[in-house]
């Protein structure tokens, strides 16, 4: 059975799924084939049920629930860290009122991190591929910009200014960690095949912190600007206990970020959750 597995083409995607590329994890019934894009694009294809198993925003999730259920493992967990808000030249919350920002996309968990933090309508949007945002903020072609994946650990490169973490923000909040995306898979594959497939990656993301430097070298070929011990160092951020099951904290922290999104009406109601099971196919 064909698997499209779609993911991001950054270190801690790849990093998590390199037990089966490499095929340490024996596949069985399924041929797994990786589809690379950027987290907006599967967002909108999530929309369109594109994919049998796809990474995906927090933050879009409530949108596709009805095609899909969140993965008990697979999670990126801002734990005490998260986006960035960054600038050319120092400033503070207060002064973004207003602003135009450069995000990533309009359904990453980022963006509606910000959105609770400034207010929906105090500040424009402007939609930037990830990868570009710290170039538009240093060009100063935007007045701030919203930094996800190694843009976090990169940006002061560019002589750019962190505003706040809206991780270090949330947890202050809130008390928890950060929930920026998941892995879901269709619905329609049936209990059974969402129960093994969930295993599969799981048992591959344990792989990949079992044999961590052949999986960090692995990761770092889509690692932009990183060298081998940043790119471990931004794995080790986003790839960890959270990444192999949510737990209760983690279920809670989801549950509460779409809530506090649907209280704004920022985000439809999701209602209650579910997480596929990697112990329990049903």
């Amino acid at each position: 059975m064909l698997i499209r597995l779609a993911h991001s083409p950054d270190p801690d995607d790849a990093f998590m799924f390199y037990g089966l590329a490499c095929g340490a994890v024996p596949a069985g019934p399924y041929r797994f084939e990786h589809v690379l894009a950027d987290i907006q694009t599967l967002n909108d294809a999530a929309l369109r049920g594109e994919y049998e198993v796809t990474a995906l925003s927090i933050h879009a999730y409530p949108y596709v629930q009805a095609r899909y259920a969140l993965m008990s493992c697979g999670c990126s967990m801002g734990d005490g860290y998260g986006p960035l808000l960054v600038t050319c030249v120092p400033r503070t919350v207060a002064d973004l009122r207003g602003a135009t920002i450069a995000v990533p996309g309009l359904r990453t968990t980022a963006y509606l991190a910000l959105q609770l933090l400034l207010g929906a309508d105090t500040f424009r949007p402007q939609v930037v591929m990830f990868d570009r945002i710290c170039d538009e903020v240093a060009a100063g072609r935007v007045d701030a910009g919203l930094v996800i994946h190694e843009g976090q650990l990169t940006y002061a490169r560019q002589g750019l200014h962190l505003v706040t973490d809206l991780g270090v923000w949330w947890q202050r909040t809130t008390g928890l960690p950060l929930p920026l995306g998941g892995n879901a898979i269709r619905r329609d594959l049936g209990a059974e095949h969402m129960g093994a497939i969930t295993r599969l990656i799981r048992q591959s993301i344990q792989y990949g912190l079992d044999h961590r430097t052949e999986a960090v070298r692995h990761a770092l070929r889509y690692g932009r600007g990183l060298d081998e011990p940043l790119a471990d160092r931004f794995v080790g951020m986003y790839v960890n206990e959270w990444t192999l099951d949510y737990g209760a904290r983690g279920r809670e922290a989801v549950r509460r970020l779409l809530a506090e999104g649907a209280g704004r009406g920022l985000v439809p109601a999701a209602g209650d959750l579910e997480f596929v099971d990697a112990s329990n196919p049903g």
